[in-house]
């Protein structure tokens, strides 16, 4: 279905659920029906948020430097999500 669209460092926008309204970056595509996401704020990336992908807006940015970050899982990561995040949350 869309896990050929989905990958490590994409920005989606939750749909429905506490988060709605918030933007994230994939940290794990699950399989076709689930992903994990996290935005270092709230879901930090020790413990990403479980997610469907039905619930979810997939834009089509990739950050290749959170790509990086979060595949070589380097510890400053959390507060690089939350500044990458926040500057795209004004452009979108």
């Amino acid at each position: 279905m869309l896990l050929n669209k989905l990958s490590i460092g994409q920005v989606v926008k939750a749909l429905s659920g506490r988060e709605q309204g918030r933007l994230f970056f994939i940290v794990e595509v699950v399989d076709h029906e689930y992903v994990l996401i996290s935005d270092g704020k709230t879901r930090k990336l020790g413990k990403p948020k479980l997610k469907k992908v039905k619930h979810l807006k997939i834009y089509d940015f990739i950050s290749e430097e959170a790509k990086q970050m979060i595949i070589s899982k380097q510890n400053n990561t959390d507060a690089f999500l939350r500044a990458q995040l926040t500057k795209l949350d004004q452009r979108i």
